[in-house]
């Protein structure tokens, strides 16, 4: 017989009954946090957590088989919600439209908990105007081979960047490799004018500091360099926003940082755990945010004078599709990690002297969104390979297609 369901537990939050249901299930089997763990995170750091994604629509990434296996992004609003959660109609340029998610309240975030949700993943618009964003999202993302303290040297010089321009911007890890400077604007520009803007940044960035930093969109082309992430800021495109919990094995959180303790602290020591003893010791560090908000206009005059970013070149096949520079192979595409690596291995027994030559960043695993998840695809980047010791492209060891079944 199978042991009986635990009844839903009831919080009374800001006045509004939420229930958790199965809340003595284990989402973090390493540290023991239960799902009742993560609804009661989410309210002690209610503060600094709608700071970040209070009033904004977002994309709701539910772990509803736990953190061993992959998310589904759900943009429109369950059917269901409750009256304390509001909604706003996003309209993308492919022409669809979704009714999204948007919580004003700690109820709110307990609410999405019970979902499944960990990350917050909200859009950089307030439900009021969705047409003009009101922050701009500077995401350092680093190659493999690259090392915290080279990551730090390139927020640092956007940091400088951003000051010259007459911006502010508010560090905190992304709690994964990376960081995240976020930027509080006025919302007077579209979301073309704010990827440009982003875009110019990460040029600028990458000028005064080549090799450490990047701004080059195709991955095989950036060696072991921190990516300036300007595509973040596109229309469709959301991060985890501050406070979130990550799909790490120690329940890691995307922590608010101040400028001093960029250098000194290290993703690792932000989770749940210590984040809900540092919130109770500090507050938020991002208070200030929302009284920090700067214009666009001096890195938009700085587009003009740097002109058009170079483009990649296009195949000669007839197709129009981008050419790569690189000597890439593509090994698999599967739907999970897991199996991306398991094949990747398998590869590398299988051409043992290509992989010993290959640098860090030369392996490509790449997490691509689907209908409604992700999948990946595998790829090696041959250019450390001695010309004639080169695999040749061969049948994928996986062939997952993510639009299969969906019209």
């Amino acid at each position: 017989m199978s042991a009986a369901k635990t009844p839903a537990h009831m919080l009374e939050v800001d006045g509004h009954e939420v229930h958790i249901t199965s809340p003595d299930r284990v989402v973090f089997p390493d540290v023991g946090l239960t799902k009742l763990d993560i609804a009661r995170y989410y309210v002690a750091v209610a503060d600094g957590a709608l700071r970040g994604a209070g009033g904004r629509p977002m994309v709701l990434k539910r772990f509803v088989k736990g953190i061993e296996q992959e998310a589904f992004f759900q943009k429109r609003v369950p059917e269901n919600h409750p009256d304390f959660i509001d909604t706003a109609t996003l309209h993308y340029a492919r022409g669809t439209s979704a009714e999204e998610t948007v919580v004003r309240d700690a109820a709110g975030l307990a609410w999405i908990a019970n979902l499944g949700c960990l990350d917050l993943n909200p859009h950089p618009v307030r439900a009021e105007d969705l047409d003009h964003p009101d922050e701009l999202r500077v995401d350092l993302d680093p190659m493999p081979g690259v090392d915290w303290s080279q990551i730090v040297d390139v927020a640092f010089i956007a940091r400088d960047v951003l000051d010259e321009y007459g911006l502010t911007g508010w560090p905190k890890t992304s709690g994964s490799r990376g960081l995240h400077i976020l930027v509080r604007i006025a919302p007077q520009w579209d979301f073309r004018q704010l990827r440009l803007a982003a875009e110019t940044l990460a040029r600028e960035v990458e000028n005064r500091a080549p090799g450490l930093a990047t701004a080059r969109w195709w991955k095989e082309e950036r060696g072991e360099s921190v990516f300036v992430d300007f595509n973040q800021n596109a229309k469709d495109r959301t991060v985890a926003s501050a406070y979130s919990i990550r799909p790490l094995p120690d329940a890691r959180v995307s922590t608010p940082l101040t400028w001093d303790e960029v250098r000194e602290r290290r993703p690792e020591e932000f989770t749940v755990p210590s984040v809900l003893e540092r919130f109770a010791a500090i507050g938020d560090p991002h208070r200030g945010i929302d009284d920090a908000a700067g214009t666009l206009d001096g890195l938009l005059r700085l587009a003009e004078q740097l002109g058009p970013a170079e483009k990649p070149p296009r195949g000669g096949d007839g197709s129009g599709r981008r050419a790569s520079t690189m000597p890439l192979i593509e090994i698999a595409r599967t739907q999970t990690k897991p199996e991306a690596l398991e094949l990747l291995d398998r590869w590398k027994a299988e051409h043992p002297d290509a992989a010993a030559q290959l640098h860090p960043a030369d392996v490509l695993v790449d997490g691509m969104r689907g209908s409604s998840s992700l999948w990946y695809r595998v790829r090696v980047n041959l250019q450390h390979v001695a010309e004639p010791e080169r695999p040749v492209q061969e049948e994928l060891l996986a062939a997952y297609d993510p639009w299969a079944g969906h019209p």
